[in-house]
């Protein structure tokens, strides 16, 4: 059996249950544990976070160099569109705009603590011919 059985992405902030509702919505994922401390949920597709109260958490200044990146976590959609308009009617915002016309590949975004990630585009993929 391995030393390391399972992970967990944590992210600290001053409010769990809030931020864990967040993508609890998002990706429709149900809570599987909760303390005065600490919130963890688990996605469908198994992706499992948890949310850590932190009083002196500061969010993110990303694309800043100060206070940058502390953790950056990229989800597979298939319609960016539809996907933003998720992220934003949680209470998420947009990042990285962009001036020119036409679908992108993948946008960014801060949750409402203040951490950044990224909606990707799934890619359908061709079989194999013979």
């Amino acid at each position: 059996m391995a030393l390391v059985v399972a992970g967990v992405v944590v992210l600290d902030c001053a409010e769990p249950e809030k931020l864990a509702l967040f993508y609890k919505e998002l990706l429709e994922a149900e809570q599987t544990d909760a303390s005065a401390n600490r919130v963890e949920i688990k996605g469908a597709d198994g992706i499992r976070m948890a949310f850590r109260r932190d009083m002196a958490a500061t969010p993110p200044s990303w694309p800043r160099p100060e206070n940058s990146l502390q953790v950056h976590l990229d989800f597979h959609v298939e319609d960016l569109d539809e996907a933003e308009r998720r992220v934003v009617s949680l209470g998420g915002r947009p990042l990285e705009t962009k001036e020119a016309s036409g679908p992108f590949e993948e946008r960014g975004y801060a949750d409402p603590a203040g951490h950044s990630f990224t909606l990707r585009r799934t890619r359908a993929t061709a079989p194999k011919s013979g």
